[in-house]
């Protein structure tokens, strides 16, 4: 894989942008980017090789190439991968094949219309689900409907935010008038990126509107297994409270293994940042996503993400963390 790393002279910004078989990562590490783009003039392009002596074909012996071991995210689906290197191999050699066509992406712009299209063909209304999720989750299941009628809104957010203080969990209530904006966007874009800080960059997660359900599954999961990529986040948006009380109460479901509750709550969050938004040019992303696919780029997601401050207080407790 071959990391792209651009450098704007002295205290200016650093970015590494990974331009490898999957581009499901790339590292800001300053946020004096404005809009993410690097000139050709500011780029640097380095081979990164694994060591020698490993077996050919990967390091397993697997026949996965060191360009997809290479994958900061690699450990994440090393069994997932290699399951469907085993039950449907053309499919993998496929999705190998298409390394190319992912190189030759300038930095900060992807050419994705194909795969957004196949994301929409494949994932709408047919997520998998992994195990632990809840099927059909209804808003009777967890919260006696009847018992709160003679409370005020406010009460009912109370009621709601004690319920899941002690759990594990991402929750919410919403006011109406947000969600209107929101699910009112969702009909005709029901499709979006979002970034997830990582310690070792970005990682980004598709999110996918199916009813008042919206799905996440990682990039790379979904180029990996395509319509097998199961749902690692879900968010239940409850509506049936909306017109009497003037609320949405929205609750999730998570994938443990893969991401944990803090983790969750700024892609929840970043729901509100791009869909219910008054700002004309983070909504533009979305609708670019959904309707300009060729002219998408990952990196206004990220300088978005970053303009807004939601994600910097995950990032400074992922390298507290790792120091």
């Amino acid at each position: 894989m071959a990391a792209a790393v651009a450098a704007a002279g002295g205290a200016g910004p650093a970015v590494l942008q990974v331009a490898g078989l999957y581009r499901g990562l790339c590292a800001v590490r300053s946020r004096a980017l404005g809009l993410g783009l690097v000139s050709a003039a500011q780029l640097r392009v380095f081979p990164v090789r694994r060591s020698s002596g490993r077996p050919a074909g990967g390091a397993d012996g697997s026949g996965v190439g060191d360009e997809l071991e290479a994958n900061p995210f690699y450990d994440r689906y090393r069994d997932k991968i290699q399951q469907l290197r085993r039950s449907d191999p053309a499919a993998f050699e496929s999705r190998l094949e298409k390394r190319n066509e992912f190189r030759k992406q300038p930095v900060g712009h992807s050419k994705q219309g194909d795969f957004i299209k196949c994301v929409e063909q494949k994932t709408l209304g047919k997520q998998p689900v992994s195990r632990g999720f809840t099927k059909d989750k209804t808003l009777s299941s967890i919260f006696n409907i009847e018992m709160v009628k003679d409370k005020t809104a406010e009460e009912i957010k109370q009621i709601w935010q004690q319920y899941f203080a002690a759990k594990d969990t991402v929750y919410a209530v919403i006011p109406k008038e947000k969600f209107d904006l929101i699910w009112n966007r969702a009909q005709s874009c029901p499709t979006f990126l979002c970034a997830l800080p990582r310690r070792e960059g970005y990682e980004f997660f598709v999110g996918q509107w199916t009813g008042t359900e919206l799905h996440f599954t990682a990039l790379i999961n979904i180029q990996t297994r395509g319509e097998a990529a199961a749902s690692q986040l879900i968010l239940y948006h409850y509506p049936e409270l909306k017109e009497e009380k003037g609320i949405v109460l929205m609750t999730a479901e998570m994938d443990s293994t893969f991401l944990n509750v803090a983790e969750a709550q700024c892609m929840a969050n970043q729901v509100q940042l791009f869909y219910a938004t008054d700002r004309k040019e983070t909504y533009g992303l979305v609708e670019t996503f959904n309707f300009r696919p060729n002219e998408f780029k990952y990196m206004s997601v990220i300088a978005e993400l970053e303009q807004s401050g939601l994600g910097a207080g995950l990032k400074c407790s992922q390298n507290q963390n790792k120091t």
